[in-house]
């Protein structure tokens, strides 16, 4: 593994870094814990004997990856990459594993979960908006047959974000699964990859109506302990896709006024992470990660010269280089934390849509 210096180097030097060779060690985690059904954490509610089962049952497509959420980002890490390098090592194996998985009857299941009562809030919104990115990468496949199965799952999470947003009078800003900008941000790449003008409208709304008055933000708070995103970034990255580009220009110098000065401070410095092992305390490899993502997300929408820009930038490479060489080693990191690494190497190619 290469030196602080050197990853720091090696992330600023290049507009987008997501790699041929990255790309196939990203691949390998991600095959390593998709089909991995234990340890779980459901996150499921159980009204008789009936609701019991094994993963496997219970979701016969995302059972995986220790929890729902994460084996649905890591099948988008899988397609995400094979688009992007048809020629990996393991794409044969991503062709035969979404071949297996992604088929009309095994769906059909998932969405007859999500057509319990009990399970109306089921990884609403972190989930939903995985789901939704998931089929929008998968819709811009040539093998249009895993989105054509994958689509009434779709269709059902799209809708029920549609009844959601209106009920949700405020946002949630907690850097966690629950983070209401974080879930806007990726549904918004659905929308725009399907063309859903009437979707794509019903978020922006959701997002100005929940953040455009914000001013002055002081990230005060930041970073918690096991938070994986900063509400104040994703709040802007959140609003960079949600508003028009004159319009954000004018809303974030009103949100970030010192970002040229690397202020606020505490969105500048790396977090500390002092556990690795963790599961909880891990979630801030995650945070650094996706700082890195927002960072680079962010100051692509400025002009180069303009000292935001490089001040983001900077910031970017800190973190991501900071966090990087933490992304394996372990299952509470190996079954998560590419996805985000992959989030902010290519904020040029997928990430930054």
């Amino acid at each position: 593994m290469a030196g602080l210096p050197d990853l720091i180097e090696t992330f600023l030097s290049m507009s987008s870094i997501l790699t041929r060779e990255l790309a196939d060690q990203f691949a390998g985690l991600a095959l390593g814990h998709v089909t991995r059904e234990y340890p779980c954490s459901p996150g499921h509610v159980i009204s008789g004997p009936q609701d019991i089962g094994a993963p496997r049952q219970l979701h016969p497509v995302f059972f995986g990856s220790f929890d729902w959420h994460s084996c649905v980002h890591g099948y988008w890490l899988l397609a995400s990459l094979l688009r992007r390098f048809p020629d990996l090592e393991a794409a044969a194996g991503i062709r035969a594993l979404f071949d297996a998985s992604l088929t009309p009857e095994k769906v059909e299941r998932e969405c007859e979960y999500f057509g319990n009562p009990l399970s109306g809030n089921f990884e609403r919104p972190y989930g939903w908006a995985w789901l939704l990115k998931l089929f929008a990468e998968l819709h811009a496949h040539h093998e249009l047959r895993w989105a054509q199965a994958l689509s009434p799952l779709a269709t059902m999470i799209r809708e029920r974000f549609q009844r959601f947003l209106p009920k949700a009078i405020y946002p949630i800003r907690a850097g966690t699964h629950h983070n209401t900008a974080f879930a806007v941000r990726l549904a918004l790449d659905y929308a725009d990859a399907v063309g859903d003008l009437v979707f794509r409208t019903q978020l922006a709304e959701a997002a100005t109506r929940w953040y455009f008055d914000d001013e002055d933000c002081p990230a005060w708070g930041e970073p918690s302990l096991d938070e994986f995103l900063s509400p104040c970034l994703m709040e802007a990255e959140c609003m960079r896709r949600a508003l028009g580009a004159r319009e954000f220009a004018v809303w974030f110098d009103k949100f970030l006024p010192r970002l040229a000065a690397s202020q606020p401070s505490c969105l500048f410095v790396p977090a500390v992470v002092s556990d690795h092992a963790d599961g909880r305390i891990t979630h801030l490899n995650g945070l650094n990660l996706s700082r890195a993502w927002c960072f680079r997300s962010l100051a692509s929408s400025l002009p180069t010269e303009d000292g935001r820009a490089s001040a983001m930038q900077d910031a970017a490479g800190r973190h991501w280089a900071v966090a990087f060489p933490h992304v394996g080693g372990n299952y509470m990191a190996e079954h998560w934390l590419a996805t985000y690494a992959a989030l902010a190497l290519d904020v040029d190619g997928e990430a930054g849509v």
